[in-house]
């Protein structure tokens, strides 16, 4: 049986790479010439996820605060962060790494582990291997490093503390002496764990190895988690103790195509090929169980240009009818040149759509009650930028109880310790002041005036205080008491005190109109 050999490749500065790469800039080419930094909103503050060379060099760096580092570096540019779009192409960098292995799994936040076992002499040897890495990461654009070693503790372990391109040879019996001059935190291990370590005087890995293992496991001994535990590390790092990998595995998009006998340069031709294309494709999802939520149309000219033609939707659907209406719009600038030989009909993101019945979903359609059909033509026709939609959020104050989203943009999940009691079914744009009348500073309201008339109120019902977020405001900030209330005429009002009497943060309270109660 072969020797495993497993290669690490580390990008180390992903998140700026891919930003340099959105913004259309090559490393090198004034890239780095202005100190820039990603930053993530925490409860604190905005923090820094990751900085470029420039920045680095003017005192930024990760997890460091926002105002922190703009007291080093008042230049400092910021743009926000994107996690999910980083793991989202370390994924898809994992599976192009594939061509060096069988298999690849990602090491989160940016890294990837390739199974290079039996493939090496396909390139020529592992030295030869690592150098086509190395050259084919940096024409992508990607700062990395790479290196190669029996197991993915020792590979991970080199390429993000060892010399660039090390390779360990399966030959080497002894890696333990090998390793030894590698600093503790090549273990992967928790940032406390390091700490300890270093206090103990345990700096690099000849230090862990050289005094009893009995000593270690006594002051371990308690701790399960791998990263936690450095004899779990040091065992997964020599071979002893299997380390599990999961492997990132390529789902190939639903695709159909045709290619023409003779070129075709008319619109009604090409809305004839449209047509049984978006029908190809519905019987390809329905067999699947899956409706199509983006979709892509490219067109290959005669002189070998190719026209992409993009479409997202609101929901998942696969009627070929609704998909040849929307992509019309998006086909009337189309130059066919001398002709269009080879179309082909995508679709790369996908969701489980359940069979329904096909007369209900066309008669809404047809008499304007489909939601989704209606944005998605909305959005074709004015733009993604231009349709929004209202998604709750997490406050309970009501002006910040939602937010305003594009369509495609997935709804948060529910959070149900933020149920909220009745709110009124119409929020003014902005809480309006009225004059109130009550019995005692603290009763409930008798009287109030708004816009120039005076209400008698019948009933009211609370209150209801809200406090303020602590977190995001001052705190001078006074809280709120809520009232439901119902005036001599029928009508039903939100109203609220805005402070209270004495509470030290100012004068007397003020009282506001802030929606229509059901």
């Amino acid at each position: 049986m072969p020797a495993r050999r497993i290669m690490a490749i580390w990008c180390g500065a992903l998140a700026i790479d891919r930003w340099r790469l959105g913004e259309g800039c090559a490393a090198g080419e004034g890239a780095d010439a202005q100190p820039l930094a990603l930053i993530a909103d925490t409860a604190h503050g905005p923090r820094i996820t990751a900085a470029n060379r420039a920045g680095v060099q003017s005192g930024a760096c990760a997890g460091m605060m926002l105002a922190d580092a703009r007291a080093l570096c008042p230049q400092l540019a910021v743009r926000p962060a994107d996690p999910a779009g980083d793991l989202a192409f370390l994924e898809s960098l994992a599976l192009w790494a594939q061509r060096w292995g069988p298999w690849s799994a990602i090491d989160p936040p940016d890294g990837i582990l390739v199974d290079t076992t039996d493939a090496a002499h396909l390139f020529g040897g592992e030295a030869a291997m690592l150098a086509d890495a190395q050259r084919l990461l940096a024409r992508r654009g990607l700062s990395a490093r790479a290196a190669m070693a029996p197991t993915a503790g020792a590979a991970w372990a080199l390429a993000h503390h060892g010399p660039d391109g090390a390779l360990l040879l399966a030959s080497d019996e002894d890696m333990a002496s090998r390793l030894a001059a590698l600093p503790a935190a090549a273990l992967r291990l928790d940032d406390d764990v390091l700490v300890l370590l270093r206090r103990l005087g345990l700096k690099r890995l000849g230090d862990l190895t050289g005094i009893g293992r009995d000593a270690l496991a006594r002051r371990f001994r308690t701790r399960r988690s791998p990263a936690a535990n450095p004899l779990t590390r040091l065992d997964q790092l020599l071979g002893s103790v299997p380390e599990p990998l999961l492997p990132v595995i390529g789902v190939a998009a639903p695709m159909v195509q045709r290619r023409l006998a003779e070129p075709i340069r008319h619109r009604a031709l090409l809305d004839r090929v449209l047509a049984d294309l978006a029908r190809d494709m519905a019987r390809l999802l329905e067999a699947q169980g899956q409706g199509a939520r983006r979709l892509e149309l490219g067109l290959w000219k005669v002189d070998g240009e190719v026209l992409v033609r993009r479409l997202e939707m609101a929901a998942a659907a696969r009627d070929p009818a609704h998909v040849c209406r929307l992509f019309a719009a998006r086909l009337d600038d189309l130059d066919a040149g001398f002709g269009i030989e080879l179309a082909r009909l995508r679709a790369p993101w996908t969701e489980p759509l359940v069979m329904a019945q096909a007369e209900l979903d066309a008669a809404a359609e047809r008499h304007g009650t489909s939601l989704a059909a209606c944005i998605d033509r909305l959005t074709v026709r004015l733009g993604a930028d231009a349709v929004r939609r209202p998604l709750p959020h997490a406050s309970h104050l009501p002006e910040r109880a939602q937010r305003w989203c594009p369509p495609l943009m997935a709804q948060p999940g529910a959070q149900e310790t933020l149920d909220f009691h009745a709110r009124p079914l119409k929020l003014l744009d902005r809480a309006e002041p009225i004059a109130v009348i009550y019995e005692a500073p603290g009763g409930l309201p008798r009287l109030f005036r708004w816009r120039g008339h005076v209400h008698e109120i019948a009933r009211a019902e609370g209150p209801e205080r809200i406090a303020p977020e602590w977190w995001r405001e001052k705190s001078t900030v006074r809280l709120r008491d809520y009232y439901r209330i119902e005036d001599s005429t029928g009508r039903r009002y939100w109203i609220y005190r805005h402070g209270l009497a004495g509470d030290g943060r100012g004068g007397a309270p003020e009282w506001f109109l802030q929606g229509l109660a059901p």
